[in-house]
């Protein structure tokens, strides 16, 4: 890991200047930017929609994290490097992205807005479900704590807590203002628009998930603790906050123990990693596969945004947990 570190920090450093000398050229002949609306750089798709949301026709937004692209290792080039330079603010999550913190400790300056600092994170412990007596060196447990040594310990996944991500709206229009002082009460309007949204998505959620049969989540991906803890749920996650996280096989046989403890009939996973791990605790107890999505981003070519695929998730959970 400290290799691996010491090497990005190296090419960053490298590619940055590279990618600075063509900024220049490329800022000198007028030509990559737009003097009526305020350039933002975000560092993956909710920072992306919930920047579109708030800064409307007044912001320019560059979303580093490509769609169908796994965004946790993400690896910038030249190119990237000098957006997150050039723009006039860098919507990011500290600790998510190792590649774009430390593109951003070079190059941010006064001009990020780390989204880890509107309200505290969850701690990663929870984000999956302890067993009496279970050993914490390994599987979930053991890959959360490697992980969260970029985090602070802390879970990164706090969008998929609609109220959370309204206060995220809140403050982002206030740094929006402070850089467009001019259009200031606009940015304070479409945050209040997305904030009558995300609440009406939040009631949705805790109306239809009140009364269920089963309030366990077995996940592939332990990235659900902000919406298990919002909406009372139980997240049993296979493997860690990071999807690649490959868990040990006493893991496996834990989790398909305690899934079949409390009757699971679906096991979760997500859209941008391999399925195989659900499918093979699915096929251990005779249950089904059903994608929950993180919204870590999106699929080429979707033409949903963050509001559809939680309702889409919604439904799945439903049908998923017997909720009536």
């Amino acid at each position: 890991m400290l290799i691996r570190s010491a090497l990005r920090t190296v090419a960053v450093a490298a590619t940055g200047l590279l990618a600075l000398a063509g900024a220049a050229a490329c800022t000198a002949d007028g030509t990559g930017a737009d003097p009526d609306r305020v350039d933002v750089v975000a560092a993956f798709y909710p920072l992306q929609f919930v920047t579109e949301r708030v800064g409307g026709d007044a912001v320019r937004v560059t979303n580093l994290a490509k769609p169908g692209a796994e965004p946790h290792d993400l690896e910038l080039n030249p190119g990237q490097v000098g957006q997150v330079s050039d723009a006039e603010l860098v919507v990011y999550l500290a600790g998510f992205q190792p590649g774009v913190d430390e593109a951003v400790e070079q190059q941010g300056g006064d001009r990020a807005f780390d989204v880890a600092t509107v309200q505290p994170l969850l701690n990663a412990a929870a984000g999956g479900h302890d067993h009496e007596g279970e050993e914490h060196t390994g599987g979930a447990a053991g890959a959360q704590e490697e992980h969260a040594e970029g985090t602070g310990g802390k879970d990164p996944h706090v969008w998929l807590d609609p109220s959370r991500l309204a206060t995220i709206g809140d403050r982002l229009a206030e740094r929006l203002g402070s850089v467009d002082p001019d259009r200031a009460a606009d940015y304070t309007a479409r945050a209040r628009a997305l904030r009558t949204d995300l609440e009406t998505l939040d009631s949705e959620y805790a109306q239809n998930l009140r009364t269920c049969q089963r309030r366990e989540l077995v996940t592939s991906h332990t990235a659900f603790a902000y919406l298990a803890q919002r909406y009372q749920l139980e997240q049993v996650g296979i493997s860690g906050l990071t999807p690649e996280d490959e868990p040990a096989p006493q893991r496996l046989a834990d989790v398909a123990a305690e899934a079949r403890e409390h009757g699971a009939t679906t096991i979760f996973f997500e859209t941008l990693v391999s399925p195989k791990v659900a499918e093979t605790i699915a096929r251990e107890i005779g249950a089904k596969t059903a994608v929950l999505d993180p919204i870590e981003g999106l699929q080429p070519g979707s033409t949903g945004d963050y509001l559809s695929v939680m309702r889409s998730n919604l439904q799945t959970l439903k049908t998923a947990l017997g909720c009536s």
